[in-house]
């Protein structure tokens, strides 16, 4: 994780500089044995993690390669477009990072090969009917670590039992009503409840925050990407009114969440970058390579925020969690 940390501003100015919403750059010039694009629904942390990931396993791959990087800005319908744009171009493969940015990338092509990560449920999101079996042309690493949201609920009842948990997320992104639906069924049997907020943009996640806090104990934020990308919103609230702030990945940490049961983004951007290698080069097809889970999850802690947001420290994370000050 710390090499994924010390690149999150490197890879926050490429992707000012990459930035598009319609018009497209490319990150490499002259030469190169392939060109492929890649597809985000916005900039955060996480995904930006992921997609240099993938860059830098297809550069170990001894790979040349041109990239036509599109950003849709949070804005589905830029998705599409996007996607529409890649396909146009007639890109070698297309790299889509996160749910909306794969599902509108399956739509605009059923030729050219799709890799795609940041995606919580690849089956409940359409993009394949299975994992073991992805389809035609689509295929790729999930974001979501089987036991991440148990463990975190698990955390929460050990060390913050009776919390009403607030949770705000936009109902539009498939993989945040997956997520959901988890959080509701870890919390089954528990001491805890869930308080939830639905938002359709950015722009609205400050107030959903600010009319939970009287009604919570603690805040829980999923890897929803609209959420995610205005997450400096929920820390002021959380940090302001002394409710901890548990997140969905390691790299909200960044932004001022308490803690996580999370994943390396750079690690499944590279894992992803490594089947693209293969599709490249002829060793594989889409069809051939399973969809696949996250290899490594632990318990990460922020310090900082710890203490912002009026935590009782406990020793017991000394030994159990990665810290981060």
């Amino acid at each position: 994780m710390n090499r994924t940390w010390k690149k999150i501003s490197a890879i926050a100015i490429l992707g000012l500089a990459l930035t598009a919403c319609g018009n497209s750059e490319n990150s490499s010039e002259g030469d190169s044995d392939f060109t492929v694009g890649a597809t985000q629904i916005v900039e955060h942390p996480s995904l930006d993690a992921a997609y240099e990931g993938f860059q830098e396993a297809l550069k170990d791959a001894d790979l040349e390669v041109d990239y036509k990087f599109y950003s849709a800005q949070g804005d589905p319908n830029n998705s599409q477009a996007n996607a529409e744009n890649l396909v146009a171009d007639q890109v070698d493969l297309i790299f889509a990072n996160s749910t909306p940015s794969a599902q509108s990338a399956l739509q605009a092509t059923n030729s050219i090969p799709i890799v795609f990560t940041s995606v919580t449920d690849a089956v409940a999101g359409e993009l394949v009917t299975s994992m073991d079996e992805p389809g035609e042309n689509i295929t790729g690493v999930v974001d979501l670590h089987p036991d991440t949201i148990q463990y975190t609920v698990d955390f929460i009842e050990e060390y913050f039992p009776g919390s009403n948990i607030g949770m705000i997320y936009n109902a539009g992104e498939a993989n945040s009503v997956t997520q959901i639906g988890l959080v509701h069924e870890a919390v089954e049997g528990t001491s805890l409840s869930i308080i939830e907020r639905s938002v359709a943009s950015s722009a609205e996640v400050h107030q959903a925050a600010t009319s939970l806090a009287p009604e919570v104990d603690a805040f829980y934020i999923i890897t929803d990407n609209t959420v995610v990308s205005a997450l400096d919103s929920v820390v002021q609230v959380a940090d302001d009114e002394g409710k901890p702030l548990f997140v969905g990945e390691p790299d909200s940490l960044e932004k001022g969440g308490f803690a996580t049961f999370g994943i390396d983004y750079f690690s499944i951007g590279y894992r992803s970058g490594e089947m693209a290698a293969q599709i490249l080069k002829g060793e594989s097809t889409t069809s051939d390579i399973p969809v696949e889970y996250p290899q490594d999850m632990q318990l990460f802690i922020n310090k900082t925020a710890a203490e912002a947001q009026g935590v009782e420290w406990n020793s017991d994370w000394d030994e159990s969690a990665e810290l981060v000050e």
